[in-house]
């Protein structure tokens, strides 16, 4: 029997996606997108878990889409290519939605290369942890077209617009210490040390107060689109919302005794 081309593994409240083509670098076909797209999916509805790592298996992140798919393709006429691969990148968008949209919080571990949908993939995750050897390219101008996956919604949003613009136009490779400094990822740690970093990461946050994460995760993903007084009465019905919550309750105890939270995520 074949290894899944996406594995999902579970640690109490910790749940890991592993995608498993390392031969390939991880690229993108049609199996791990739909794989993909079922863990993901899977995931968001799981009351259970409490947060969700991202790593690829092997020494790479993800090399972006499978260009031996794409070139087997070439021979098609431009207008049949051109159905073909809108389909194909149509089916990434249930996966970088539901990571959107998923309450929990989603770390990105990096190792290796991030490249094309690869990085796109980082940037849609809540947060990024890169081993000092990682290095990261958005590629996609490499091969004569352009970013996909939510690459150019999060790029920008993330380092501005005339720094987007020189990642994507001209697809230059860059370091770890590099995607720090530009807000793309949020630590970074020596390559022996990323996984047990990104486990002390995930337990933290899976035992914070987790209805209060998703609050948190879905204020800060509308705020650009809204208003301020949009913005405000969102907070205040955030607020109230949470303040419902045994979590709240135990972590306005645990401040009056002063000791340490036991939050539940209920």
């Amino acid at each position: 029997m074949s290894e899944a081309v996406v594995e999902v593994g579970r640690k109490g409240a910790v749940a890991t996606v592993t995608l498993n083509r390392p031969a390939a670098l991880n690229a993108l076909d049609d199996a791990m997108m739909a794989a993909m797209e079922e863990a993901f999916t899977t995931l968001e509805a799981d009351t259970s878990v409490r947060a969700v790592v991202v790593r690829g298996a092997g020494e790479h992140f993800m090399a972006g889409g499978d260009v031996k798919l794409f070139h087997r393709g070439l021979d098609l006429p431009p207008a049949e290519r051109r159905r073909r691969l809108e389909l194909f990148v149509h089916k990434v968008h249930p996966t970088v939605t539901a990571i959107r949209r998923m309450p929990m919080p989603v770390i990105a571990s990096v190792r290796g290369a991030a490249a094309g949908f690869g990085l796109s993939l980082v940037m849609a995750c809540d947060l990024a942890l890169a081993a000092d050897s990682a290095y990261f390219t958005l590629a996609y101008s490499l091969i004569g077209t352009s970013p996909d996956g939510s690459g150019t919604y999060h790029l920008p949003r993330i380092v501005g617009m005339k720094k987007a613009m020189e990642i994507a136009l001209l697809a230059e490779r860059f370091d770890a210490a590099t995607a720090l400094a530009l807000g793309l990822v949020n630590r970074v740690v020596p390559a022996a040390e990323l996984e047990s970093a990104t486990t002390a990461l995930a337990e933290r946050l899976a035992a914070g107060p987790s209805h209060a994460y998703g609050n948190t995760k879905r204020l800060l993903g509308q705020s650009l689109a809204n208003s301020l007084a949009e913005q405000l009465q969102a907070e205040a019905e955030s607020f109230a919302d949470c303040a419902a919550s045994e979590d709240f309750a135990e972590g306005v105890r645990a401040f009056v005794e002063k000791r340490k939270p036991r939050f539940t995520g209920r």
